[in-house]
């Protein structure tokens, strides 16, 4: 994944389209009420790009994709809040163009100057976006010199703004290249894919095994240990032949699950207790048990302190830690415990050296509202991509830029 940069181009006064992920958090989904950005984090992460190119004399055009949008006529998915609070954090003028593509939109790009920022309505307002439709492409790319891809979280898909506008702007001699945060992600998702250092622990939660059985599979290529948390768990211990109650289990993964035991021996590491309540509720009874005595009328919602002292054990030592999921329902206090001493115990690793990478999603929530991702090594942007990625999938968005 050796992909060329923005440091790999010149730029001095030419109109760059840069994808970025501005698919961020609003105060509201009624289109009759100001709507403003309420968590400004993923825009925050494209300034370095941003001002790079700024700096080095290129006018801007961003694209975005925002929400999920049925028809234009989903104006409460404009991205009008997005270039208003852009504008402040950038600290100069940001145009909001009235479309994707066309005539308006063309005349905007054109009239251009180096330092000048536009930004593209909504790509999903456009029904080409997500069929990656060549003639969006080719509009896309016709409105800029060159393509910087900074939306390492749009990645896994190829759509138009993020693979065909690529392909475009090559056909017509222009470069296709990674912006900061992008390079960022397949640095340390990519040592994590092709090259970990050893010994290489991957956490593994949340609430499914059958989104994560190819990522299991291709971790047992690389990692020495598995560690299984979260509801995913219950399956395994099902699979195992003990009780799990009313906890959440995935009858038709089991099969699946027996096999992956089959193959990690015990490089798969499950959990030896569980905090289990009489229903899933933030207030409910908690008690622990061990994991073959879970009662026939409780639901397990977190690893327990033994479980935990295992996983402490099981990374002992590690050079690089992959973790994707939380260890519990983290968004109820009660049952976070688990999920939130994890993440202390890797703050404290890092700080031993450890390379911890957090793959996204609700482990990186997960780490936020503990207050620790600034301790750990990198926190991936892009939940899906960085499963995908790890699964040893090739991701169309990746795959479009240029070589170095």
């Amino acid at each position: 994944m050796n992909k060329k940069t923005v440091r790999d181009i010149d730029v001095q006064g030419k109109k760059v389209l840069v994808r970025v992920d501005f698919n961020v958090p609003l105060s509201s989904k009624d289109p009759k009420d100001t709507i403003t950005v309420t968590d400004d984090t993923r825009i925050q992460a494209a300034l370095p790009t941003l001002n790079y190119l700024l700096d080095h004399g290129a006018a801007l055009i961003l694209c975005s994709h925002l929400g999920r949008p049925s028809t234009a006529a989903d104006t409460q998915y404009s991205m009008a809040p997005v270039a208003a609070h852009l504008e402040k954090v950038l600290g100069r003028p940001v145009q909001m163009a009235d479309d994707v593509v066309g005539p308006n939109v063309t005349a905007a790009a054109a009239n251009l100057q180096p330092g000048d920022v536009l930004v593209l309505e909504n790509t999903r307002f456009n029904p080409g976006e997500k069929k990656n439709d060549p003639e969006l492409s080719a509009q896309l790319a016709a409105l800029a010199d060159v393509y910087v891809d900074d939306a390492f979280g749009s990645a896994h898909r190829a759509h138009s703004s993020t693979e065909g506008v690529a392909q475009a702007i090559r056909a017509k001699g222009g470069a296709a290249v990674a912006g900061f945060l992008m390079e960022k992600e397949l640095s340390a998702l990519g040592t994590a894919v092709s090259n970990p250092p050893h010994p290489y622990v991957a956490i593994m939660g949340g609430a499914k095994i059958s989104d994560k059985i190819k990522l299991i599979e291709n971790l047992l290529n690389t990692a020495d240990k598995i560690l299984i948390g979260g509801g995913m768990a219950n399956t395994f211990v099902r699979a195992q032949g003990h009780e799990t109650g009313t906890s959440l289990v995935e009858e038709d993964a089991l099969a699946e699950a027996k096999r992956l035991l089959g193959m990690a021996g015990d490089r798969l590491v499950l959990p030896v207790d569980f905090v289990v309540a009489d229903k899933f509720d933030a207030n409910a009874d908690a008690e622990t048990v061990d994991a073959d005595s879970i009662p026939s009328d409780k639901m397990a919602l977190d690893i327990g302190p033994k479980s935990l002292d295992a996983f402490k054990q099981a990374l002992q030592g590690a050079k690089m830690v992959v973790w994707n999921g939380p260890m519990g329902v983290f968004e109820f206090p009660r049952f976070a415990k688990a999920t939130n001493q994890l993440a202390e115990l890797l703050a404290e690793q890092v700080e031993s050296g450890t390379e911890v990478i957090i793959g996204g999603g609700d482990s990186a929530a997960a780490v936020t509202k503990a207050g620790l991702a600034d301790k750990m090594s990198h926190i991936s942007t892009g939940g899906g991509a960085s499963l995908e990625l790890l699964e040893g999938k090739t991701l169309p968005g990746i795959a479009a830029l240029d070589e170095k």
